[in-house]
């Protein structure tokens, strides 16, 4: 939604998408406006507790078939196997999502990984798509006066248009755009701490095929996970900004990480939404 101040103001309940690269505050964000009766809408938990569920489980059954004593506990149902997914922890979601290479590394082949990648797409895609009914679900249920949509950072690789026109419609789409100082913090992050990512897949093939070149690599189950993903992140990094501030531009408004670091309760939040709002009048 566009809105002028005042009418930013008048809106009874409001309803925020945050949209941004992981690691730049939406989570933190969201949390605590929650404690000010927001409901937080997390779209990686909706992504692995209702549309990634089963094919989480199905992986993990996977590799429990193959160890003769948990093989057998399953085939007579004598043990029960579930997902523990929360808005603060979501590594079944990334551990199904996996990262490309080695086998003998904890890689994947590149065909089960397109198929998981696209898996986590059309489950991204429908979490979105579920935001208008969770707001009033929000509302007339649960009883919070505004709602924050904490989507996740690869919104702006779905290629999808009906996600974003939804998002439009029914909130207020906010970028939460790095400083280049936070810029170069995210990046060391991943290079430390590389984790599965999200690819558009002519991305993907793209960074493949220059990688394999760089690295005088012949076959893809020959790449190090984890070397692959710590080098593909800069690339992917520099890619999605300026779709995030696309999206921003026609659709939404911005603010920095550095102003989001001087928020520290709801009041300040919304005067924050004032200015970002002032500035693209």
């Amino acid at each position: 939604m566009k809105f002028t101040v005042k009418e930013f103001k008048d809106w009874k309940n409001k309803a925020i998408t945050l949209l941004g690269m992981s690691g730049v505050g939406k989570t933190y964000l969201a949390s605590m406006l929650y404690k000010y009766n927001w409901f937080h809408y997390s779209g990686d938990y909706r992504i692995g507790a209702r549309y990634l569920d089963e094919p989480i489980l199905d992986n993990i059954k996977q590799q429990m078939i193959h160890i003769p004593f948990l093989r057998d506990l399953l085939r007579s149902d004598s043990i029960h196997i579930r997902n523990n997914i929360t808005v603060d922890n979501l590594s079944p979601v990334s551990s199904f999502l996996g990262k490309l290479g080695n086998p003998e590394l904890g890689g994947l082949g590149l065909k089960e990984f397109k198929h998981r990648q696209e898996l986590h797409r059309q489950a991204e895609i429908a979490a979105m798509k579920d935001v208008p009914e969770f707001i009033q679900k929000s509302y007339s249920i649960y009883g919070y006066h505004h709602f924050i949509n904490d989507a996740g950072g690869s919104i702006s690789e779905l290629n999808d248009t009906s996600v974003l026109a939804i998002l439009a419609q029914h909130t207020l789409i906010l970028y939460i755009k790095t400083t280049e100082k936070d810029e170069q913090a995210l990046i060391k992050r991943a290079e430390e701490y590389p984790k599965p990512l999200y690819f558009r897949e002519d991305f993907l093939d793209e960074q493949l095929a220059q990688y394999s070149k760089e690295k005088k690599l012949p076959y893809i189950a020959l790449i190090d996970p984890d070397e692959f993903a710590r080098w593909v992140f800069p690339r992917l990094f520099y890619t999605r900004l300026p779709r995030y501030q696309a999206i921003a531009d026609s659709l939404g408004y911005t603010i920095t990480t550095n102003e989001l670091a001087e928020i520290n309760d709801e009041k300040n939040f919304l005067q924050l939404l004032e200015t970002a709002i002032a500035r693209q009048i």
